[in-house]
């Protein structure tokens, strides 16, 4: 199954089999938050394949920064449509999951896949193993999913972001390529920066990382803004960086207790993105025995908004490959 970028870009999304939810996965009481929401709320989206579809499995899509579930607005009917069950949510501090105003401590990439396999197989009461794909901090959270659920993981494709604890993240997280990784983990300091002009610090992002410029319109920017300008929700966004230290250490113990993951591994990105084929692979094959790459053409850091045909050719023949 192959759509085309322009053939998805002047049709209509279809969200008619999509429905949202909200739902409590940990009893966590946050301490500042007096009078509010107990526990850890994860919201997303679900859309089942057509009935008429051959039942072929689950898919689990996770975003990145700056982003929400929308990031993959173009793509999810289309993988349903090709007879997957799509969940599609906002990771813990984004969106319309709970933004608790703990410190970065709670944004840990292992803590964060943990939300989503209970989410999964204790509240949605799924029990077969699962495709996990991430992109940007959704890949790094793809792959503590990985690494800790195995038994839960058909397959994982991560890509758009260096694995914290892989060589080339140490390497070049301080680098002025990744200015914005220092910057984050500086406490309280961004937050002030950013207030007040959250659209306009995104689309910096969007603009700098993209090699299509139709793949933003105002409406997308307009959505992610209004998210990320909710209350707590940059602080919950920068934690996310400032727990990159903490997943190095975590990424990197998994490997000396249990040897690489035996979970076959994708790495996509985009062909004019930050990596290519020999650093991606280099990253997977630290931590996975089975991986491959594949990369999206004329395309930069955002590929499911700026090829969103090519980003589900490239997930189905992934997760059908046998």
């Amino acid at each position: 199954m192959s759509l085309s970028a322009a053939v998805l870009a002047v049709s209509p999304i279809d969200a008619s089999r999509w429905t949202h939810h909200r739902v409590a996965v940990r009893p966590e009481v946050d301490p500042l938050d007096a009078g509010g929401e107990y526990g850890i709320r994860i919201h997303y989206v679900s859309c089942l394949p057509p009935p008429q579809a051959e039942k072929k499995g689950v898919i689990l899509l996770i975003h990145g920064f700056p982003q929400t579930w929308y990031h993959f607005r173009h793509v999810i009917t289309p993988l349903s449509n090709a007879g997957y069950h799509v969940i599609v949510p906002d990771y813990r501090g984004a969106g319309e999951s709970t933004k608790t105003s703990q410190y970065e401590a709670v944004f840990t990439k292992d803590v964060m896949a943990a939300d989503l396999h209970i989410l999964l197989h204790e509240k949605m009461e799924i029990t077969e193993k699962v495709h996990v794909v991430g992109h940007d901090i959704g890949g790094m959270v793809a792959h503590a999913y990985a690494v800790q659920f195995p038994e839960h993981t058909a397959s994982v494709c991560w890509g758009e972001c260096p694995l914290p604890g892989s060589k080339i993240y140490q390497e070049r997280k301080a680098t002025t390529q990744f200015w914005h990784f220092v910057f984050h983990s500086i406490p309280d300091l961004p937050e002030v920066l950013i207030a007040g002009k959250v659209r306009e610090y995104q689309k910096h992002f969007f603009d700098r990382l993209r090699q299509n410029p139709a793949a933003f319109t105002p409406n997308d920017l307009d959505v992610y803004a209004t998210a990320y300008s909710a209350s707590g929700a940059m602080r919950c966004g920068l934690n996310v960086y400032r727990a990159f230290e903490r997943d190095s250490v975590h990424n990197s113990q998994w490997v000396k207790d249990k040897g690489k993951s035996e979970v076959r591994c994708l790495a996509l990105w985009g062909d004019a993105s930050f990596a290519m084929k020999e650093d991606a692979l280099a990253m997977c094959e630290e931590f996975y025995c089975n991986s491959d790459f594949t990369d999206v053409k004329d395309c930069g850091h955002w590929i499911a908004e700026e090829q969103p045909g090519q980003f589900i050719d490239r997930v189905l023949k992934w997760v059908e490959k046998k």
